[in-house]
């Protein structure tokens, strides 16, 4: 095993998240070997084609704009009595419009949809038997999920619940603590009593709105009875009994929450990821990304073989704010322009060159390459790019998704033909931006290329990053990878990239890394990086990359906190 010691140069403090959810959270995708499934094929191959899913928080909180449910654990108990007998009484979400998101819904190009029909705070968004503590006993006084079935099924968009298996309100009335980690397990008494809650609760969403295409259970996987089933698996099992052909994402297949695992999977998994900080309305204090940053966090996740499900979260009237409308149809057009790259596609043989992202069509018959990051390409202008991990064909074509390549608006002068040359190093494209996007100002998000008939131009390598064996000690912290392979490769550079993390919702953000010195290698094998001067009780995240002038490849992402 060979050693490189490196020295992190002093920085200013960071905030500490060593607090921060997602510290324990696991969004690798090594989960797939611990889950029991009852998923048909066939649905999981429909979940890897489809691509988009729309998720939709909202719940009685949306009135108070704080986090949904979670604010109910360690509160006082004024704070809990207001919450569940005073805010029923002014809850009247009057402007819901349900045929209006399924119509935004089904322009931007999501397949399916999931609707929090009840979160951990117990609240139900359907006209329940089982509870009084639901939107019927409202002013407002409506079935929320009723209505949402019948706009998406209009609209030919599979329909899918969010469900939570723990039950905050459930718990108050047994007069339990409210926490979604127990420190004991729950008596018989009160286990039995919250699996008879949920038995009830699952057959009337199984049974009182027809057929249901996806379900997501969010918590209850540490709550047991006394033959071993979690909550969690108990709404599982109902589910399937009940309607045999339901596709259930979380609690079956890996979901990871807000972070894109560095390292992709040859089988169906779901990404969920808010367009801003927040799962629920937040009306101020508000980050939201980019419509370049939801696009780049799309096209990473169909690169890694994932679905991404994009959450919106309507404010207290039911409405979809202007912030959160205006992403998701900047999301819509280039989704107009680009669509089949994102859906019925594949991981190509690596994921990236740079910043183009790569991905290939499910026949195998093109590869779709993203274009990130191309700095002030103006329509009119001609751009030249090299691909090295695409070799062409005898048949080979390259064109732009959603332009001709004939002519450019009142620009006849201009050849915008798209040209491209086979050489040593790799494919050589030409392309002109063509296209008018918008007006007045110039498209400043990815353009696509399409290659048709393409070829591997090597055997990628792969490289793991083994965070079960770091270690820290007085002096700092021991990073370790294992090269597995070099594929085509005689040699390469190991490293690091290394940095701050910066938090649940904003980790899939690209932002802050910084790469320590690299080691040469041309065998595979167990490698070893030293890191000093880490400031204590702040938490990093960091990642192997193997790399050489022709290919790049990561490991997991990994965090940990410095004692």
């Amino acid at each position: 095993m060979n050693i490189n010691s490196y020295h992190l140069p002093a920085s200013g403090m960071a905030e500490n998240f060593a607090v921060d959810e997602s510290v324990t959270m696991d969004n690798k995708l090594t989960l797939k070997q611990r889950m029991t499934s009852r998923n048909n094929p066939k649905n999981l191959e429909w979940l890897r084609d489809a691509g988009m899913g729309l998720f939709i928080h909202w719940s009685l909180d949306s009135q108070l704009g704080c986090v949904i449910s979670h604010s109910l654990v360690g509160a006082s108990k004024d704070y809990t009595d207001r919450f569940y007998q005073e805010l029923p009484k002014t809850l009247n979400p009057r402007k819901w419009d349900f045929d209006h998101l399924a119509e935004l819904t089904k322009l931007a190009g999501f397949q399916y949809a999931v609707f929090t029909t009840k979160h951990h705070n117990g609240f139900c968004l359907w006209n329940t038997k089982t509870t009084d503590f639901n939107i019927v006993n409202t002013p407002y006084g409506r079935d929320l999920v009723q209505q949402y079935v019948e706009a998406f099924r209009k609209q030919k968009i599979r329909v899918g619940f969010y469900f939570s298996p723990e039950d905050f309100y459930y718990l108050r009335n047994c007069n339990q603590t409210i926490t979604r980690s127990p420190v004991k397990p729950y008596s018989k008494e009160v286990m039995d009593g919250y699996r008879t809650l949920l038995t009830e609760q699952m057959t009337e969403l199984m049974q009182n709105f027809g057929k249901i295409d996806v379900m997501f259970f969010d918590g209850g996987e540490d709550m047991y009875n006394e033959e071993g089933e979690s909550l969690q698996q108990l709404c599982m099992r109902i589910a399937w009994d009940l309607q045999p052909d339901i596709l259930i994402t979380r609690g079956a297949i890996p979901t990871p929450e807000q972070q894109i695992p560095g390292v992709g999977a040859d089988f169906a998994w779901e990404a969920c990821m808010t367009l801003g900080t927040a799962w629920q309305y937040q009306p101020t204090n508000e980050q939201y990304k980019t419509g370049l940053q939801i696009i780049r966090i799309l096209t990473e996740t169909r690169a890694k073989g994932g679905s991404l499900l994009w959450n919106i979260c309507p404010d207290t009237n039911g409405e979809l704010c202007h912030e959160q409308e205006g992403l998701i149809r900047e999301l819509a057009l280039w989704h107009f322009l680009n669509q089949e790259a994102i859906h019925n596609t594949r991981p190509w043989i690596i994921t990236n060159e740079d910043s183009t992202w790569l991905l290939r069509s499910k026949d195998g018959d093109a590869v779709y390459a993203v274009l990130f990051d191309v700095a002030d390409w103006n329509r009119g202008q001609r751009r030249e790019f090299l691909l090295k991990s695409v070799k062409s064909s005898p048949n080979t074509t390259v064109e732009i998704l959603g332009q001709s390549s004939e002519l450019t608006e009142y620009r006849p002068d201009l050849d915008a033909h798209t040209y491209w040359e086979q050489r040593k190093d790799g494919l050589h494209i030409s392309a002109m931006h063509a296209q008018r996007i918008y007006c007045g100002t110039q498209w400043r998000n990815p353009l696509v290329l399409k290659i048709t008939y393409p070829v591997a131009a090597f055997v990628p390598m792969i490289v793991q990053t083994l965070h079960d064996r770091l270690s820290q000690d007085t002096n700092g912290v021991t990073l370790f990878a294992e090269v597995e392979t070099l594929g085509s490769f005689r040699q390469a550079t190991l490293a690091f990239d290394f940095r701050e993390y910066p938090g649940f919702a904003l980790s899939s953000y690209e932002t802050g890394w910084k790469r320590l010195t690299g080691k040469n290698v041309s065998a595979s094998g167990s490698y070893a990086c030293h890191v000093e001067n880490l400031n204590s009780g702040i938490t990093y995240q960091y990642r192997a990359v193997l790399f050489n002038n022709r290919n790049t490849m990561y490991g997991e992402m990994n965090l940990f906190t410095r004692i």
